[in-house]
């Protein structure tokens, strides 16, 4: 896992967020996203600068619409957003928690 993971990753684990269980490096049809919560359905990845090409986006989109027609939904979210406004990045993960969930 990059640091940005990491960082995240101990917010996510021992369902610290909000009671749901988020494992990290989960395979979803032939991909793996980052962080996935099954009850949820949710995917969160979090982009470093590999991310940056025209053709990297091409394939990030493609990809997602792919787990998206599975009904897999995402959060996405820098590398500089997780390292430097990492309060702000999990209050989003909270509210779209509490959006998209029926748990309060």
């Amino acid at each position: 896992m990059t640091t940005p993971e990491i960082r995240l990753w101990n917010h996510l684990k021992r369902r610290q967020m909000q009671g749901f269980d988020f494992d990290r490096q989960r395979p979803i049809d032939e991909y793996i996203v980052d962080f996935y919560c099954k009850q949820l359905m949710l995917a969160i990845e979090i982009d470093g600068s590999s991310h940056d090409s025209e053709e990297a986006q091409e394939q990030d989109r493609y990809r997602q619409a792919r787990l998206e027609a599975l009904g897999v939904r995402f959060l996405r979210f820098t590398n500089w957003q997780v390292m430097h406004e990492t309060d702000g990045v999990l209050r989003a993960i909270r509210q779209w928690i509490r959006d998209n969930s029926s748990t309060p």
